[in-house]
């Protein structure tokens, strides 16, 4: 299925509550009435997920780095300490 220009802004206004209450109403009557446009709003919202998904996992990948250097490189013992000696009060 090719995917118009048209109908791919559409979807994209839908989903990020662009526009007028009316165009949101229009479009959620086009959904009813085109199968096809309820699919590449599905396949959008499916995309936006894994995006935000694949995102969450980098965002942890460089905690976890920051964790490791922080916590067991040498120079960094003092910081270490006061971060633990915190957390024992």
């Amino acid at each position: 299925m090719k995917t118009s220009w048209n109908e791919l802004r559409l979807v994209e206004d839908y989903l990020s509550a662009k526009g007028e209450p009316g165009d949101q109403l229009l479009f959620e009557a086009r959904l009813i009435l085109q199968p096809e446009l309820k699919e590449s709003l599905y396949w959008q919202k499916r995309t936006y997920g894994l995006i935000q998904q694949y995102g969450r996992q980098q965002l942890r990948s460089e905690i976890e780095k920051v964790h490791e250097k922080l916590f067991s490189a040498p120079e960094h013992q003092s910081f270490r300490q006061k971060i633990l000696k915190l957390f024992r009060k």
